[in-house]
């Protein structure tokens, strides 16, 4: 899951939406002690997620259509993927209108907890906010924008055009394993979060 899919299995607790989105910037047990409890438990909610994403055996099936060209870059192009699923998923969001709700809600619970960022998450927040990145995953385009977003920021990985390719023509395919995917890991991370 990227950051749409880590603020929805935050359940609406702001501190814990915190961790869950400073994730990948906090790394090691040590570096957890600086963070307020609840923010704490969305960090170690972030990295259980990904755990459980990453072995799905649905995840495992999506990840194939990517692995030849992208190698261990096919786990990020199905995060950012499974966003866009998300996004137009009836279940969680009926209508456009509701996801921008959802959006609006977890921008205004991130600026509640801006001191606890890190230093990488808090230089490029704003622009997250600005251009809604969050309700653009939305959108074919939105999607585009995010896979470009993400060959930036990964020093080694091949062009995207190729993944963008086959995220369009293996689009039912993937969606599929979305929906497979799912359910579990909105299981897990209540049950996760129950433990605190």
């Amino acid at each position: 899951m990227n950051y749409l899919g880590h603020a929805y299995l935050s359940f609406g607790d702001g501190a814990v939406l915190t961790g869950n989105m400073i994730g990948d910037h906090v790394k090691g047990r040590i570096a957890l002690d600086g963070y307020d409890k609840g923010v704490r438990s969305g960090i170690e909610l972030h990295r259980k997620i990904d755990e459980v994403a990453d072995k799905h055996p649905a995840t495992l099936r999506a990840k194939l259509l990517f692995r030849e060209d992208f190698g261990l870059y096919s786990g990020a192009i199905m995060d950012t993927l499974y966003d866009h699923f998300l996004a137009n998923d009836p279940r969680y969001f009926a209508t456009p209108e509701a996801l921008k709700s959802f959006t609006v809600g977890v921008y205004e619970q991130l600026d509640e907890h801006a001191a606890q960022f890190p230093p990488a998450f808090a230089a490029y927040y704003p622009h997250m906010k600005e251009h809604n990145w969050l309700f653009n995953y939305r959108s074919i385009k939105g999607i585009e924008k995010s896979l470009y977003g993400l060959s930036r920021r990964a020093k080694y990985m091949p062009p995207i055009d190729k993944a963008y390719d086959i995220f369009v023509a293996g689009y039912y395919h993937l969606n599929q394993c979305y929906y497979e995917f799912i359910d579990d890991v909105i299981k897990f991370a209540r049950v996760e979060l129950s433990k605190n």
